[in-house]
């Protein structure tokens, strides 16, 4: 039987790889320490959809692992060893602010642990397709150099200017405040590149933008819709860093996320890197996204405004995703801003019921 490696694998992304790929049949092996409860507190923790997918999916395997240390990993690869057809790696420390406070653990966490994962790879199960989950951070803050112009409700980029369909992967990364974050992001996703031009091992490099979607242990320092969501259904406040509330966001549920890593498996190349996001298909900024969300909830969402931004932070991302659609034309999205939304307003309203509070 094909064996499929995904780490993180309680996270957002990687709850709905898991599915998706025993859906499918395959046997999935599931790598997850909760290291979120750590970055972020328990209320982050992902240890609820480990017991989801255990009782949903009996044949699922999930091991409690760390992806800094290379001879647990090894042991691991070497026990699936030529079965192993895929591994998608999303396990990540996620948040720039975090990064900030302990650069060695967010260094190793991510650049660290994805070179043992490709190591092991290329070592033990060569012809796997290796699918990496990016993010638009490592192009630093190069985004807030378009020329944008401020609206009533958002800020948008000039419409003559070659980048108003989104943000192509052409963009520099040189040159800009990346964050640290940022910085072992861009660490990792080279060396994915790398592994695939130089060793020519079938790797995907997917920068995301906001990926989002019921499965998200959103806080707040990463998961911004799931996240605001969450303060809506408990009317907690929220706090809202800079840009006047307008910065712009492009927004993907995890479940289109999961669908183009399935098409790029099924057709795989090497090295390749793509922008993936909600596109013009699905964004908003913060103003709209509170907006929406007073408008589902139905209540009042109490916020403030601290004119502080993050540092790095965009003020606009929207992703070009015309490389990807011109690679899997027979891709598209499924889910709309609104209908992700929805969604969220679902699960944390049944989470919370189910659980008596809010994990």
């Amino acid at each position: 039987m094909s064996t499929v490696i995904v780490t993180g694998a309680h996270g957002l992304v990687g709850s709905e790889s898991v599915a998706r790929f025993c859906e499918k049949g395959f046997d999935v092996v599931g790598i997850d320490n909760d290291m979120r409860a750590r970055f972020f507190g328990p209320e982050a923790s992902t240890r609820w959809q480990g017991d989801r997918l255990r009782a949903e999916y009996p044949k699922y395997r999930a091991l409690s692992a760390d992806i800094r240390e290379a001879a647990t990993m090894e042991r691991i690869f070497a026990e699936y060893s030529s079965s192993i057809e895929l591994v998608i790696h999303t396990a990540a420390q996620p948040s720039h602010d975090w990064a900030a406070r302990e650069p060695f653990t967010d260094f190793t966490v991510n650049a660290n642990g994805t070179l043992n994962l490709l190591e092991c790879t290329r070592l033990l199960a060569p012809k796997a397709t290796f699918i990496f989950t990016s993010t638009n951070k490592v192009y630093g803050d190069r985004p807030n150099e378009l020329p944008l112009v401020e609206k009533d409700l958002r800020w948008e980029i000039d419409p003559s200017h070659p980048y108003q369909a989104g943000i192509p992967e052409e963009m520099s990364l040189d040159q800009t405040t990346h964050s640290l974050f940022g910085a072992s992001k861009v660490a990792a996703d080279i060396l994915v590149q790398e592994y695939g031009r130089y060793f020519g091992m079938k790797t995907g490099v997917f920068r995301g933008g906001c990926l989002t979607g019921p499965s998200h242990s959103g806080t707040e320092l990463h998961g911004f819709l799931a996240y605001l969501v969450k303060c809506a259904v408990h009317r907690t406040p929220y706090q809202v860093f800079g840009y006047q509330g307008k910065q712009v966001r492009d927004n993907i549920h995890s479940n289109d996320l999961i669908n183009a890593f399935w098409h790029f498996f099924q057709n795989p190349r090497a090295g390749e890197v793509y922008n993936m996001g909600g596109s013009r298909h699905s964004n908003c900024s913060m103003l709209e996204a509170i907006a929406l969300c007073e408008e589902i909830g139905g209540n009042r969402l109490e916020w403030t405004y601290s004119e502080q931004n993050r540092k790095g932070d965009h003020i606009w991302w929207i992703s070009d995703v015309g490389k990807f659609r011109s690679h899997y034309p027979a891709w598209d999205y499924h889910f709309t801003l609104r209908d992700t939304l929805e969604q969220l307003f679902q699960s944390s309203i049944a989470r919370q019921r189910n659980a008596g509070v809010y994990v």
